[in-house]
């Protein structure tokens, strides 16, 4: 948690204002934090990242299942602090606004806002289309193509790109997860921000079109 916080305290000068930043960051990302004896929270997450790289890259899947990396635990610590190790402190911050403001959704809104608020969006929504200019571009594409999963959020697609630039490297170095790990770790400070999102949003409109497929 350390890592959400920082960012709060350093540019915040009024602690009181740097604390209420936190807790409402907290809200939104608190189902990642949310563990079980048979479960972590950001756990299904992964599994979405499973299910991403699987319909648009299966070779890497598929080479990361015979790693016995098809959980993508190796991909554990960006979803929990949002990229916070992988990139530069600026284009963190960069992310964090870009990620929040595209899957912004005002029928979801309230469910970091009310504590033990039903987050079940399981249903799809009637498209409004004037409610529909509200949502972020990321949500909007997603409440466009009937894609209302729970935990499909853009910072699963901004994995996807991580993988994807590595991709010909894991596949012809990649002998077992510690490989994958060191491969990966390669990339801390040296990833463009608005070059991985570009490539995310690319990647879920194919995994969109893809999955649409019968």
């Amino acid at each position: 948690m350390n890592d959400i916080c920082s960012p709060m305290v350093i540019l915040l000068e009024d602690e009181a204002d740097a604390f209420w930043c936190f807790e409402h960051a907290m809200r939104r990302l608190r189902e990642n934090f949310r563990c079980s004896t048979s479960s972590m929270g950001v756990q299904s997450q992964l599994g979405t990242l499973s299910q991403v790289i699987k319909t648009v890259d299966p070779k890497l899947h598929q080479h990361l299942e015979d790693l016995d990396g098809g959980e993508y635990l190796f991909a554990f610590r960006m979803l929990m602090v949002l990229f916070r190790r992988e990139f530069s402190f600026v284009d963190a911050l960069y992310l964090w606004e870009v990620m929040w403001g595209m899957e912004y959704n005002p029928n979801i809104f309230s469910s970091y806002e009310v504590p033990n608020a039903s987050s079940d969006i399981s249903t799809a929504p009637t498209l409004d289309q004037k409610l529909l200019k509200q949502y972020g571009k990321f949500e909007r594409k997603n409440v466009q193509n009937g894609n209302i999963e729970k935990n499909n959020a853009l910072a699963i697609f901004l994995v996807a790109s991580v993988l994807e630039t590595k991709n010909k490297r894991i596949l012809k170095e990649a002998k077992g997860l510690d490989d994958v790990v060191t491969i990966l770790g390669d990339i801390t400070g040296n990833l463009d921000a608005k070059k991985a999102c570009k490539e995310a949003l690319k990647i879920q409109n194919k995994y969109l079109k893809k999955a649409k497929k019968p």
